[in-house]
């Protein structure tokens, strides 16, 4: 029953859709959380491994990475939330909203981990 379900604010609204798109979105978010496995660990990484980079700009770089980390299971759990929601109310999908926000961070560590390479 939905009021055995979590969240509630999910799964207490319409009825359930087809199981085959609750599980495709299950594994789009799934796949959010691995990325933002893969970035908190390229952060760290770049950190710990002491990579011959400008000093401040490699912190900065992994200072983006892992908070772009920690964001990714939040801005999942967002996007699995509103697309199943849409699902059991019987509207269209929302468009993504995390993609601006993993593109632009992804982006600035790149041009901050090149920088420090240029000028170490």
């Amino acid at each position: 029953m939905a009021r055995d379900r979590f969240p509630r604010w999910v799964y207490g609204t319409g009825t359930d859709p087809d199981a085959r798109f609750s599980l495709a979105n299950e594994r789009t978010f799934l796949a959010w959380v691995r990325t933002g496995l893969a970035l908190l660990a390229g952060g760290v990484a770049l950190e710990a491994l002491s990579v011959p980079l400008e000093p401040r700009l490699r912190t900065v770089a992994s200072v983006v990475l892992v908070v772009l980390g920690i964001l990714g299971p939040v801005l999942a759990w967002i996007g699995w939330a509103r697309a199943e929601r849409a699902m059991r109310e019987d509207r269209p999908l929302p468009a993504p909203s995390a993609f601006g926000v993993l593109v632009v961070g992804v982006l600035l560590a790149g041009v901050l981990v090149l920088a420090g390479m240029l000028l170490r």
